[in-house]
């Protein structure tokens, strides 16, 4: 299901709601696209048009999930990775001729040391992080077996595809095309074992992550914006079950971007 195809199935997106973040720039966009093409409540809109960067994408992603409704971003934050150029015109015929890009979250269970369950679901990835100034001791878990006996680092991610060049690349973890069924296991800042550069796994994977030393070292998770502190132990899988559609402009897929990214020097 993760492949870039044309959007154009007979849909018309007539009926479009329009999301901004909380700027200025983004609120006057938004503003001036709704006085042109008018503004669609989400239940009955054909598509999401996001405004903002790509903290606003991730959260109309969040907001949107198991909804089956495309979302097509423009670009007024600073980065954009996942938006499209901004233009005021022609909104209708480029949101026909765009392609989609269908992406699977990653479902992560987490228990804290009193035994309490949180679940939660992210686009980019799942993170362990170090709660003190005391180095997180992990042992690392695939499919029920130990692959990793203990990882003495500021933490651990597992990033979806998607997510690769977030996070996971400033942490020197590989690239993954979207398309690609697997995960990316990367350490982050690891102290022993030094030379473990991490794993790429299965997207039918089960990753488990244990705290070693909860007591002593604490550790917190994030699931993209989600957070729960002080785990014991955190399993990470790929929801297969939940499928989100991004549209991109011809020429600027994610499956492009991403390619792009191994490229730069």
């Amino acid at each position: 299901m993760d492949k870039s195809v044309s959007s154009d199935h007979g849909r018309r997106f007539e009926r479009i709601n329009f999301l901004a973040a909380k700027t200025p720039e983004a609120e006057h966009a938004r503003a001036r696209l709704v006085g042109r093409y008018g503004d669609d409540h989400s239940d009955e809109a054909d598509v999401v048009v996001a405004l903002g960067g790509d903290g606003l994408m991730l959260q109309t992603l969040h907001q949107f999930m198991g909804r089956n409704i495309p979302i097509y971003g423009m670009n007024r934050g600073s980065v954009g990775f996942l938006m499209n150029e901004f233009r005021e015109t022609g909104l209708r015929k480029r949101l026909q001729s765009a392609r989609s890009s269908f992406i699977h979250p990653l479902r992560m269970t987490a228990v804290n040391r009193a035994g309490e369950t949180a679940t939660a679901h992210a686009i980019n990835e799942v993170s362990l992080l170090r709660q003190s100034a005391q180095a997180a001791k992990l042992r690392v878990y695939v499919d029920g077996h130990v692959r990793l006996e203990e990882l003495v680092a500021d933490g651990a991610l597992v990033s979806s595809p998607a997510g690769s060049t977030a996070y996971n690349l400033s942490a020197n973890g590989p690239i993954v095309p979207l398309g690609a069924p697997l995960m990316a296991l990367t350490p982050i800042s690891a102290f022993r074992p030094r030379r473990w550069r991490g794993a790429l796994l299965s997207d039918k994977a089960e990753v488990m992550i244990e705290v070693l030393e909860a007591d002593k070292r604490p550790v917190a998770a994030v699931a993209d914006h989600y957070e729960i502190r002080d785990v014991a132990r955190v399993t990470v899988m790929t929801d297969h079950s939940v499928g989100l559609e991004l549209l991109h402009d011809p020429g600027h897929s994610m499956e492009e971007r991403i390619l792009r990214e191994q490229f730069r020097p």
